[in-house]
């Protein structure tokens, strides 16, 4: 059984499969005039409420990708990251530079897999 959260046209938020919990690309569109650290804030957040939605937590993340519009602001992104991400359960994990995300603002996307 495939469980989809979050639906439309073009996609959805959360979907369920075999034990596993996955998220779409997750962007800051509270305020993505913000900076790296704060995006990288507001999204985990959101990750977080998703997460805990579809039955999980941060603790089983399994893979994560981050996109990175620019890279000289890996430390500043990361240092959120390490400050949020639960000890000892690090999932694996690729940073990505990308010259652009879907909106010009946009300069951290995050996806990430969570077991149940």
């Amino acid at each position: 059984m495939i469980q989809r959260l979050h639906s439309g046209t073009r996609m959805s938020q959360i979907v369920i499969h075999n034990e596993i919990v996955y998220l779409a690309g997750q962007v800051d569109e509270t305020d993505s005039r913000g900076s790296v650290a704060h995006q990288t804030s507001v999204i985990l957040k959101q990750i977080d409420q998703l997460l805990a939605e579809a039955g999980t937590h941060k603790s089983k993340l399994l893979t994560a990708t981050i996109y990175l519009t620019d890279m000289s602001q890996f430390d500043l992104m990361n240092q959120v990251w390490e400050a949020w991400i639960s000890l000892g359960n690090a999932p694996t994990r690729a940073t990505v530079g990308v010259t652009e995300l879907a909106g010009d603002a946009y300069q951290v996307e995050i996806v990430v897999s969570a077991a149940l």
